[in-house]
């Protein structure tokens, strides 16, 4: 495996790449640590990527430590079981970190200042065809009027949590009316999905993300749980026991994988075939996108890999 070719301006320098390989085979290994996101990398929602079971085995028997991070609002032992049923190895993994997890854990600890301000009422958006999410063991009252409510949980796009557990489901824009009179008693807002869109099929679909820039435009604060903010890479870190030289972060979202891995310091690899393969032209998994492209892509999102590959193969 060799290097296809070296990219490099005055804002944007990467190395692109065929495969991981020649990362993992590297003597000595830069990389300890591997911190991989799931939709758009390893899978697409429905099926595993081509080559992305066989290439997770081979970096495990190179020695690399593997933790899934990803902006799913699902918890992490929800994600695993996924990740088992699409035929991953389980045990190839140190472990899982969601935006779901980290948001339920600092919900029920309550050990963070921000946190602890919060209050127990929330306006709950959550999924109805893909599962509402339980908020079950964090002592929550679930309400449906702004003017009861003390924050906004959104672990969804698809409908209103009810005080009886059940989801209502809703249109995007009827939340986004709710927002609006959330934004106008000044209320704050948990996003536990950061992504603005996930790959699913080859399709794309709203996530959480979307609603929360739709507060912070309405003036309202919110609190991101996930990629691009350092929490999740630092939990990784320490789940790893390694510190930011010593791991890569691989995601196929630019605003979300590669700026999270900019700003936390650490190296990272994007993959092309993910949600920004109709900006980058691309209409066939592995496919290599015009260089040029990727440069103005980065440069638009402002987050700049170390490298760049078509996929996630050897």
């Amino acid at each position: 495996m060799v290097p296809r070719c070296s990219i490099s301006s005055n804002e944007v320098q990467f190395l692109s790449l065929n495969g991981i390989r020649h990362l993992a085979e590297t003597r000595p290994c830069p990389y300890k640590a591997w911190f991989l996101d799931q939709f758009g990398v390893l899978h697409d929602g429905k099926q595993p990527y081509p080559g992305a079971i066989s290439t997770l085995e081979k970096l495990a028997n190179h020695g690399a430590k593997m933790v899934i991070i990803s902006n799913s609002s699902r918890r992490a032992s929800t994600t695993m079981e996924k990740m088992k049923s699409l035929g991953f190895d389980s045990s190839l993994f140190l472990g899982v970190i969601t935006s779901g997890e980290l948001t339920h854990q600092y919900l029920q600890r309550k050990d963070n200042a921000w946190f602890a301000a919060l209050g127990r009422s929330c306006i709950h958006m959550t999924w109805s065809d893909r599962g509402a999410i339980s908020l079950e063991g964090l002592g929550l009252q679930v309400v449906e009027n702004a003017e009861d409510a003390d924050f906004i949980l959104a672990h969804g796009t698809e409908a209103l949590g009810l005080p009886s557990g059940v989801a209502l489901p809703m249109k995007l824009e009827d939340l986004e009316k709710i927002l609006e009179r959330c934004a106008a008693k000044k209320i704050p807002m948990v996003v536990a999905n950061p992504d603005y869109v996930t790959v699913e099929a080859r399709a794309l679909r709203v996530m959480p993300g979307t609603l929360g820039a739709k507060y912070e435009n309405l003036g309202g604060e919110v609190k991101w749980m996930g990629k691009p903010d350092k929490v999740i890479y630092k939990s990784a870190m320490a789940m790893a026991g390694v510190d930011a030289s010593d791991c890569i972060a691989v995601g196929d979202s630019l605003h979300h994988d590669i700026k999270g891995a900019n700003l936390s310091g650490i190296q990272s690899a994007f993959i092309t075939c993910g949600i920004h393969a109709t900006e980058l032209g691309l209409n066939s998994f592995g496919e290599v996108p015009e260089p040029s492209s990727i440069q103005d892509l980065a440069s638009k999102y402002e987050a700049y890999p170390s490298y760049v590959l078509p996929a996630f193969t050897w």
